[in-house]
């Protein structure tokens, strides 16, 4: 079997899903078009050679509908003879989309593929795809689960509880991803990823100044009359400090095989090296992210010492905490550079801006092996180790 390369890796800065976002004024088509047209010209890649562009949204409905994936593409200029694709495995959707496309390169399907996301929060507000008073799950999940699923905010207060995460250490957890955003983008380690668009070169939701009195005056974020009576383990410590923000962005990375890429002259940055996803508790929805690290770590034949980065999505620092206390990980080798609690977490996009974070970090520490992994609505999650080439 062939094996798959990540070439290149792009994202745009990432802006606050509000009508006064950095990015609010950009057509969700063309916030993907950017990143897919700076990947080719970064690359000097011939558009053409393309045999498939996948990529995620979550909330695929007005200016995110009819498979806004072919029209980015469309609009970055590649050829019409080029296709390509949507898909939705909801926060991992562009992660599912790497791993699609490096198996597709792996099995000899493709030469040359693009992996993508694009979410314009602040354009399609999240649950816009499901309109007032429709069910989206259906009478056969409503019999299965008879008390009712949850929204995701309940979930985190739930995982907090399960594993006796405190308001302290969520919020010590948030300021630190603060912390290593600010840090990074004073050292330039984002430059090389970045993909600046009409005049934004930063993202807007970093807060170098965020301190632990700060977050601590902050009101919970998911409190439910409800919920607290259904569920009294819950303290209602997530707030909106230790969660991550609703964003706008895009991202994107090129895959080849070893071979293609030695022909047409193009440096590997990373080898993607396994792969694994898993569902896991619907109701507590945000955990299998620890099931995922296990079963990737198994099929890729590592252990966790073997493991130089993780990046594993910061949706609630009560996730993150919980997968750390579950698999022994070294919190310093964990979203080095700051995770979505300071980046931002536009949905469709995460999943490949994990990886051109992480194949960037990478390549300036010098890293052999490592391991990117993302929860998902509805129990669901993506994992993959990558491996310095």
């Amino acid at each position: 079997m062939r094996d798959a390369v990540v070439v290149e890796a792009v994202r745009t800065p990432i802006g606050k899903g509000k009508p006064n976002g950095t990015l609010a004024h950009v057509h969700p088509v063309e916030l993907l078009a950017h990143t897919l047209r700076t990947l080719i010209e970064r690359s000097g890649v011939d558009p053409a050679l393309v045999d498939d562009v996948i990529g995620g949204t979550v909330d695929q409905v007005g200016e995110q509908a009819m498979n806004t994936t072919r029209y980015a593409a469309l609009s970055a200029g590649f050829p019409e003879a080029v296709p390509a694709t949507t898909v939705d495995r909801q926060c991992g959707s562009s992660q599912q989309a790497v791993h699609f496309a490096a198996q597709g390169v792996m099995a000899g399907a493709y030469d040359l593929v693009v992996a993508c996301g694009v979410e314009s929060m602040s354009r399609v507000p999240m649950w816009s795809n499901v309109p007032d008073g429709k069910d989206p799950f259906g009478p056969g999940v409503a019999a299965r689960y008879p008390e009712g699923l949850v929204p995701q905010g309940i979930s985190a207060e739930l995982i907090a509880a399960k594993w006796s995460l405190t308001r302290e250490q969520l919020d010590a957890f948030a300021v630190a991803s603060h912390h290593k955003a600010a840090a990074a983008w004073q050292a330039g380690l984002f430059d090389a990823e970045l993909a600046p668009l009409d005049g934004v070169a930063r993202d807007e939701c970093v807060r170098p100044d965020s301190t632990p009195e700060t977050l601590a005056g902050l009101r919970p974020a998911y409190y439910d009359p409800a919920c607290a009576e259904r569920f009294p383990q819950i303290e209602w410590n997530v707030t909106a400090g230790n969660a991550s923000p609703i964003n706008d962005g895009a991202s994107a990375v090129l895959i080849t095989s070893g071979e293609t890429a030695a022909r047409l002259g193009l440096r590997p940055l990373a080898r993607l090296h396994s792969f694994a996803v898993t569902g896991s508790d619907p109701l507590l929805m945000l955990t299998g992210v620890v099931p995922a690290t296990d079963k990737v770590l198994r099929r890729a034949s590592l252990s966790l010492g073997d493991i130089d980065l993780f990046e594993v999505n910061e949706a609630f620092a009560s996730v993150v905490l919980a997968w750390q206390q579950e698999t022994g990980a070294d919190p310093a080798r964990v979203n080095v550079h700051g995770g979505a609690i300071a980046l931002g977490h536009p949905l469709g996009a995460s999943g490949t801006r994990l990886t051109t974070t992480l194949v960037h970090a990478m390549r300036e520490r010098g890293a052999r092996y490592a391991l990117q992994t993302m929860c998902e609505a509805g129990g669901l999650a993506n994992a993959m180790v990558l491996e310095r080439v």
